[in-house]
């Protein structure tokens, strides 16, 4: 095999736990008997975020059951960002995937996992640890544009892996120095990618956005929605079982 074939190959690949698993058996059998009527799909979220949770409800889908991943999502020497994130996202995935696969209730779960990463040219800017890291990421982002990239990765219940990332700009105008103190006073800019939330408090710096506002939050909803719907995930039944069920 060519050093090519074999980086694809490698790529294309989805590690399985090394023993044979309950999802694993499940996915065989589901292959066997496709005219068998199949149970309603589950969905597996590999995150415990609120923001996602709260995107996701808002087109209608509440996971089954939360699994976020405990993983190092340190950046490698010279990696760049759009490989983080895709990265990242895909080992949150797999993990929780191989978490699931011998728990009869939801062994043969879809699994959702996403990354967000706010980036400053080749610059990944991480999570801050504290309140000088946070003040440095501000100060970077103050008068300039950003981009802000999420990776979706999504592995069906026959274990094959759909990613896509989502590449957002975003502008923040000028901000002085009391903001920066005030925002960091707030506490908000804690657990937030790039030190800053769109959702919150931080909406008052931003000039312009381009691309998915969704994704900056957290989850860009139009490409999940495609994603899932695509590898038939029946999202759109719950939509109309919502209007059934309202009463108006």
């Amino acid at each position: 095999m060519s050093a090519k074939a074999a980086f694809l190959s490698a790529l294309s690949r989805t590690d399985h736990p090394r023993r044979d698993t309950l999802r694993r058996e499940l996915a065989r059998e589901r292959s066997a008997n496709k005219s068998d009527e199949a149970a309603r799909p589950r969905l597996v979220l590999a995150s415990a975020s609120p923001r996602r949770l709260m995107l996701l409800s808002q087109v209608g889908i509440e996971p089954d059951a939360l699994r976020p991943s405990s993983i190092d999502e340190s950046a490698r020497r010279t990696e760049m960002p759009r490989g983080y994130a895709a990265r990242i996202a895909r080992a949150k995935a797999e993990t929780a995937r191989d978490q699931i696969a011998n728990d009869k209730d939801i062994a043969s779960a879809y699994v959702l996992a996403a990354d967000t990463v706010v980036a400053v040219g080749r610059r990944i800017l991480m999570k801050p640890s504290n309140i000088e890291e946070a003040a440095n990421c501000l100060q970077l982002l103050s008068g300039r544009a950003h981009r802000v990239l999420t990776s979706v990765c999504l592995i069906t219940p026959d274990d094959r892996v759909k990613q896509k990332i989502v590449d957002t700009r975003v502008r923040f105008k000028h901000l002085t120095r009391e903001e920066i103190e005030a925002y960091i006073a707030s506490r908000e800019w804690r657990d937030k990618a790039g030190g800053y939330a769109i959702q919150g408090l931080a909406g008052s710096f931003v000039q312009k956005i381009v691309g998915s506002y969704s994704s900056v939050v957290g989850l860009p909803l139009t490409e999940v929605v495609q994603m899932l719907a695509a590898e038939g995930f029946p999202i759109h039944f719950a939509w109309v079982r919502a209007a059934e069920l309202d009463p108006t």
